[in-house]
């Protein structure tokens, strides 16, 4: 029944939901509240409805595992990250044993000179639990590089439900609204940071600007 739900949910994202993933998917639901948070230390806050607020945070240097895809569609792109790294969590790393979940993940972003669009490739990333960050275990996929991430510097603003590049590129605009004329964040390069697994409608993300 839970493999159904997450086809059914993969059928949104126009991606087809491998038969391999059961085990993956039924291991993840096991281990879904012990989830550890990436650490961050927050800056400051400004306003005080969830509408108009947001934070500024300031995130260490970490051990990341990296997947990198260009399909047609954003949620295609990171149905397919997310389940090769679902893979890597579970079992297909070199310690051999579920790796445990941190939140949230990172998918890096780009829009075209003109801001009007996503470019095609989009990074997704989990950071490695604490216990793994010195030695992280080697994937077996080819396709995910373990990667050290510089310390980010990032303005947040929480936005509920799904992540297609229609409701992103709506976020972006309210939160440069709110924010109003700055060259302190990039313009060009944004964080879609995601705390729910696909499967929860109405799931809590993040829009990241990332600070120069």
């Amino acid at each position: 029944r839970l493999f159904a739900h997450w086809e059914a949910v993969a059928s949104t994202h126009r991606v087809s939901l491998p038969r391999d993933m059961a085990g993956p998917i039924a291991q993840m639901a096991r281990h879904s509240q012990a989830r550890e948070p990436v650490p961050y230390v927050s800056l400051s806050q400004q306003g005080k409805c969830e509408e108009a607020a947001y934070e500024e945070r300031r995130y260490p240097a970490g051990k990341w595992a990296c997947v990198t895809m260009g399909e047609p569609m954003y949620e295609q792109s990171i149905s397919m990250s997310f389940m090769k790294l679902m893979r890597y969590i579970c079992k297909e790393n070199s310690v051999g044993c579920h790796l445990g979940m941190t939140v949230p993940v990172l998918n890096e972003i780009h829009l075209t000179k003109e801001g009007t669009e996503l470019e095609r490739e989009v990074v997704t990333a989990y950071y490695l639990p604490g216990q793994f960050q010195q030695n992280p275990p080697v994937p077996m996929d080819p396709e995910i590089h373990i990667t050290e991430r510089a310390p980010l510097r990032v303005i947040t603003r929480v936005f509920y439900g799904a992540t297609t590049e229609e409701t992103i590129l709506r976020e972006i605009s309210l939160f440069w609204e709110l924010l109003g004329p700055t060259d302190t964040v990039l313009r060009e390069t944004y964080i879609v940071a995601t705390y729910e697994n696909p499967s929860i409608p109405q799931r809590r993300n993040e829009i990241w600007f990332i600070c120069q």
